[in-house]
This record gives C-alpha cells, structure tokens and sequence, in this order.
C-alpha cells in the first residue's frame, strides 16, 4: 500500500501545507476521498482520533492526489487547502 493512501487508521491525524501550517484534522475516510475538518474543537478532535467523528458541511474534500506523504502523525499536502 503507497504510504500516501488514507486508511480508517488516519482520522484524527492533523493535515499541514506544505510550509507546515496546520489546516486541520482528517475527520472522515470514505470512498477514496478524506475530509478535513478545518477547525475541529477539542471534542471533534477526540472523536476523530476514536473513529467516532461525523464531518461539518466544513470538511473539504481530500483526494490522494494532493498528498504528499502521511506519517504517522500528520497528512502533508501537496499544495494548500
């Protein structure tokens, strides 16, 4: 599995620009595509990491072409959100 493939495993992991800024919390992995959360609160983040989180209207859309790589803490991005 390329290590730039989102997996369950992922929700909850912070997402970063490629300069390091933090944009938010992978919240959801579903049919190929991630959604990021971009200010998810303290409970949200929880939830995320737990699997239990549900994505706002908020959440955009991540597909694995804008991913750069993903560690086991944070999904870095090609580009910006």
């Amino acid at each position: 599995m390329p290590e730039d493939t989102l997996t369950k495993a992922d929700e909850g992991k912070r997402v970063l620009n490629t300069d390091g800024t933090e944009v938010g919390r992978l919240v959801d992995v579903r049919d190929g595509y991630g959604y990021v959360e971009p200010n998810p609160s303290l409970l949200g983040t929880i939830k995320a990491k737990l699997g239990w989180a549900t994505r706002s209207d908020e959440a955009h859309p991540l597909d694995e072409g804008s991913i750069e790589k993903i560690t086991d803490n944070a999904v870095y991005l090609r580009g910006t959100l």
